[in-house]
């Protein structure tokens, strides 16, 4: 009987080192087609799916579907009719968030609610409407216990009054205090350091944003627009209540 489950064991080790050597050769060659056809983009993660040789790959926060033999690319919504859960989109609220952390905290500027309940990440504009007019409630999301952090998206590119705006913002002695004043109107003094509004905007264009105010929720959903305190505290009560 010892032997028998010795045996057994032997087996299904090899059937498991088989299995990985095979994942192993089907992420290299994903790799592989990928570099041919996006050079200037390398996978971060390339991990099997629940479907069978189907390989979900992210490039930070962007995910494709690409099968085994890195012949074949999913760019769509793949839903798991059982659970009716649409896997694409949660790879995709996954992917964000991991983007956004490895921003980190350092790299934006908190404005956190005394009783923090929810964080959301906001790429703003400070030349953008709606930003401002989001940035004037500032205190009604701290009262609903949402604190926003805020990544810089100047929506007219580099080296504009916009980006310089970011920029002059970035580098001031209070950064909370003269991203107000700007988003009031106030010129705030000329100054450059270093600064991460570039990463910022590189990292708003891989999650494909094409305007501001574009708000990233706790679970890593993004929400395009404006959306006032309590309704965006209801979203995220929804939202906890469905992870949950």
């Amino acid at each position: 009987m010892t032997k028998r489950l010795t045996v057994l064991s032997a087996v299904v080790a090899a059937i498991a080192l088989t299995s990985v050597s095979a994942v192993a050769d089907e992420a290299a060659n994903i790799r592989a087609a990928l570099s041919k056809v996006l050079p200037e983009y390398k996978p971060t993660s390339v991990q099997p799916t629940p479907v069978e040789g189907l390989y979900q790959v992210e490039i930070g926060p962007q995910v494709m579907f690409v099968t085994g033999d890195g012949r074949f690319l999913i760019d769509g919504a793949i839903v798991d009719l059982r659970t009716r859960e649409d896997i694409t989109e949660s790879a995709r609220s996954r992917a964000r968030l991991r983007a956004i952390d490895s921003i980190g905290e350092d790299n934006m500027i908190l404005f956190d609610a005394p009783n923090s309940k929810h964080t959301v990440t906001v790429f703003t504009d400070i030349d953008c409407g709606y930003c401002r007019k989001l940035h004037q409630q500032i205190g009604g999301y701290a009262d609903e216990g949402i604190s926003v952090h805020y990544l810089f998206y100047p929506r007219s590119g580099l080296k504009t009054p916009s980006y310089d705006k970011a920029v002059a913002v970035w580098c001031a002695d209070d950064r909370q205090a003269a991203l107000t004043k700007a988003k009031n109107g106030v010129k705030i003094s000329d100054k450059t350091c270093t600064n991460p509004v570039q990463r910022h905007m590189e990292l708003g264009e891989l999650m494909g944003i094409r305007g501001t105010p574009a708000i990233v929720l706790d679970n890593g959903e993004m929400i395009p627009g404006y959306v006032e305190p309590k309704k965006l505290a209801a979203l995220l009560e929804k939202t906890a209540r469905e992870s949950n």
